[in-house]
């Protein structure tokens, strides 16, 4: 528990793990751009909100702008942000993180290049989760899968962190579920195939996950899309991994795949979860859909070839992040006309 920690990037998945690890007696600071967030931490504490129980703790929170003022480094990075967030938010605390520290990227999306980029190989740890909370109050979260449902995949990039992965997994199994992967890129790949066929799908509806399958033509559809983004991976060499703490054995029927990891998701999250994608409509901010269903767009295109279902989900949410569209569920028959033309 001597490291330093701090985690960037405090929403709503940030302040869930950053809070655990406090309440688990971490030295973890939280670091945010949301400025009321911030001050609320500061003010009444953090509160988690779990299905069984809360958590509530008084963890030190800053602005960016405060880091220069702390003269501190950090042994772990726990970086919590969006994916379009990664590259500008690695920059900014690259001189804040030890020599030998590591930094993970605990995000959707394919971030860790970017990371590797900024910090080096030697002092970054690949990172999966499954992780459902939301927030539209400053310093308060609504966390849907408390720790025995939350779960981390993590796994070394480079020979210089072989081993290393067991620092993170000690820290993280305060959080949830941790496993360790020997091919992590792989499993990154996974969790965005069931990300294209959950977030921007389901929020464009306006939906939960719960009431977005039981439209009829939905399942057909993000069947679909995620077949596109399994495709997608393979051609970029990636294979089959389990994830959400699945087996080996249980994503070896690659006919039932998607079904398998759709339905685990479902029961981990709950029936009320909202997905991050849908909270970002009703904040009217700028998701991830670009870098999820839009890089499978973008594969296809580098080989000559389309990926409509796919397309037709990063169409739709540009309209809806531009007010030309709201989430609503007729957009799933706008997406099947899409398909159809």
């Amino acid at each position: 528990m001597d490291k330093k920690i701090a985690a960037l990037g405090t929403g709503a998945n940030g302040s869930s793990t950053a809070a655990n690890l406090t309440d688990a007696g971490y030295d973890v600071v939280l670091i945010d751009q949301w400025a009321a967030h911030v001050e609320a931490i500061r003010e009444n504490g953090l509160l988690i909100n779990m299905p069984d129980e809360d958590l509530h703790v008084h963890p030190r929170a800053y602005h960016l702008s405060d880091m220069c003022t702390l003269n501190e480094k950090y042994d772990i990075v726990l970086l919590l942000a969006k994916a379009y967030d990664t590259r500008w938010l690695c920059e900014f605390i690259k001189p804040y993180l030890q020599d030998d520290g590591l930094l993970v990227g605990i995000q959707n999306a394919m971030t860790v290049d970017d990371i590797v980029d900024v910090v080096g190989p030697s002092r970054t740890i690949g990172c999966v989760v499954e992780l459902s909370s939301e927030i539209f109050t400053p310093g308060i979260v609504q966390r849907n899968t408390p720790p025995a449902k939350t779960w981390f995949g993590i796994g070394s990039l480079d020979p210089s962190t072989a081993g290393r992965e067991a620092e993170i997994e000690e820290i993280l199994l305060n959080v949830g579920k941790v496993s360790i992967s020997s091919n992590i890129m792989s499993a990154k790949w996974m969790k965005l195939v069931v990300n294209t066929m959950c977030l921007g799908p389901f929020a464009m509806l306006g939906l939960t996950l719960n009431e977005a399958v039981q439209l009829p033509g939905m399942r057909e559809f993000i069947s679909r899309i995620g077949t596109e983004a399994l495709t997608a991976g393979q051609e970029l060499g990636y294979t089959v991994e389990p994830i959400f703490g699945l087996t080996p054995e249980d994503v070896k029927d690659t006919n039932n795949l998607l079904d398998k990891l759709l339905n685990k998701l479902a029961k981990d999250i709950g029936p009320s979860a909202r997905d991050c994608v849908l909270q970002d409509h009703l904040k009217g901010r700028y998701s991830e859909v670009d870098m999820i269903n839009g890089l499978v767009v973008e594969q296809f295109e580098h080989r000559g070839l389309s990926a409509p279902a796919n397309a037709a989900v990063t169409e739709i949410t540009r309209r809806i992040q531009t007010g030309e569209l709201k989430p609503d569920p007729a957009n799933l028959e706008l997406a099947q006309k899409m398909l159809a033309a």
